[in-house]
């Protein structure tokens, strides 16, 4: 059998992703529409806009305690699929497949098709200016552009980060922008809403604050998608730390600083009664230019489905190099290098999850209780270790209070759904149990029927030939602790 030549087990058969592609990739998959649509979940939690500007800012640092875990757990564990990778070394193969299993079943195609059908939405937003935007027309561009998509990442590993790299930096123009439109406003006397006397005005509780940081934390999602590409990464052991650190303050000071932007054109009440904050505080500011703002939401979202499209192929790749997926999902293209399975098999759950529309919304509330659950597990594993193995070399090592303090925070947000909406949690938690019988069968039953393995084998034998795919070849593995390379303690 052919196989596709490779470079440390990457997907794309090389380290073709920069520091700085790195960066754009975090910053790019952070922010998507929802500074531009939707900051209003955490104000109407937090019962007052200072409250609220505090909030955006402690989120800040929240996500980037578990990037800062994460960018450990990727140095001592070298791999590419993220928090699949590190829950498979730490805990066992089961444990890893129902994050596998939910990762492939709702939670990417998910979040490709929430991003595609926000980009058709706003794509076409100034077409439709006193009316909504025909959904079948919504879903057609949403289509359109994971199609695109998908085929630029099935094309090149260079065009993808190229266009990562182009929309990032259109998002952030887009953001400054917006921020030093605010700051005029601040500078010409509209300051009344972040005044101290009345910014804390308005009734906060303990219950709206645990919502209200739910609900920030959800917006900084895309923190550890750099980790799904480490194997990628060139110079992961440097970089990975590196463009973390460089990527998570840029995006908490843009999220902070568009809010403050945002309440010094655009009233609280007018906030939460918006659909759209970014449009109404453009109508207010931009005058005959006020459709450039839905335009930065298309470009802001397309960029983000590109991030999305990349990353999350990784998963599957990588599920299916350790055995848990169908092995054609590991193939690569024998000229490019691309992981064409994996990316065609997220292209067309992702379809699925675009025709299913706002149904898809429901999808995401129950699973994320499941999520924030793997990612507790993860930073959990890397306490465990840090006593079951004191002596590991590890080529970055952080302060042991980050992952503790990480960790508590996992709990509070696992805990928070089974409190306030107890039914999506348990709908969670049997989307991710109903991976135990698919273990069962596809990854522990070994000893199969002999005409369903020849099966399998004609047809991924077929595919294989349709999509010039081939095996990766196989290298000397990464080690998965380096032990030339000493300690970094931060």
């Amino acid at each position: 059998m052919t196989e596709a030549s490779g470079d440390g087990g990457s997907a794309d058969g090389g380290k073709k992703v920069t520091l700085m592609n790195g960066v754009t990739l975090i910053v790019g998959c952070i922010i998507g529409s929802g500074i531009f649509v939707s900051p209003t979940g955490v104000l109407a939690n937090a019962g007052s806009v200072g409250v609220a500007l505090i909030l955006w800012g402690v989120c800040g640092v929240i996500s980037t305690l578990g990037a800062l875990c994460y960018a450990e757990l990727g140095c001592c564990i070298p791999r590419s699929g993220g928090d699949y990778s590190y829950i498979l070394e730490i805990f066992g193969p089961l444990p890893a497949f129902l994050r596998l299993w939910v990762g492939l079943v709702v939670i990417r195609p998910s979040l490709s098709a929430i991003v595609a059908l926000t980009f058709g939405e706003y794509a076409v937003k100034r077409v439709y200016p006193d009316c909504p935007v025909p959904g079948s027309l919504t879903k057609l561009l949403a289509a359109i552009c994971i199609s695109i998509l998908t085929f630029v990442n099935c094309m090149s590993v260079r065009w993808a980060m190229r266009i990562q790299d182009v929309f990032t930096a259109a998002k952030l123009s887009a953001l400054v922008a917006i921020i030093l439109v605010g700051l005029a406003y601040i500078g010409m006397g509209h300051s009344e809403h972040l005044q101290p006397a009345t910014a804390f005005e308005g009734e906060v509780t303990v219950g709206g604050t645990a919502l209200a940081l739910y609900s920030g934390l959800f917006a900084y999602a895309g923190w550890n998608f750099l980790n799904f590409v480490t194997e990628e990464l060139q110079n992961p052991y440097r970089n990975l730390p590196r463009a973390i650190g460089m990527a998570m303050p840029i995006v908490t000071l843009v999220y902070v600083a568009a809010n403050v932007a945002y309440f010094s054109v655009v009233s609280p009440k007018e906030m939460l009664a918006s659909p759209a904050v970014a449009v109404s505080f453009g109508d207010k500011t931009f005058g005959v230019m006020a459709w450039c703002v839905p335009v930065f939401v298309a470009l802001s979202t397309f960029g983000s489905v590109n991030g999305i499209i990349f990353t999350s192929s990784r998963l599957f790749f990588v599920g299916a190099q350790e055995g848990q997926l169908p092995a054609l999902l590991s193939f690569v293209h024998t000229g490019r290098g691309t992981p064409v399975p994996a990316l065609l098999t997220l292209y067309g759950l992702s379809l699925v999850m675009v025709a299913l529309g706002d149904n898809v919304f429901q999808l995401i509330d129950y699973v994320s209780f499941v999520l924030w659950s793997m990612v507790g597990g993860a930073v959990a594993g890397q306490l465990w270790w840090r006593y079951k193995k004191p002596d590991l070399i590890r080529p970055i090592k952080f302060n042991i209070i980050i992952p503790i303090v990480f960790f508590c925070v996992c709990v509070f947000l696992v805990a928070v759904p089974l409190i306030v909406q107890p039914f999506n949690a348990g709908m969670g938690a049997l989307i991710a149990l109903s991976g135990i019988p698919v273990y069962l069968i596809g990854v522990k039953w070994t000893n199969k029927p002999k005409w369903l393995l020849q099966a399998d084998h004609r047809i991924t034998k077929a595919l294989q030939k349709l999509l010039m795919v081939a095996p990766q070849r196989e290298d000397k593995p990464e080690p998965l602790l380096p032990m030339d390379e000493k300690p970094v303690p931060t």
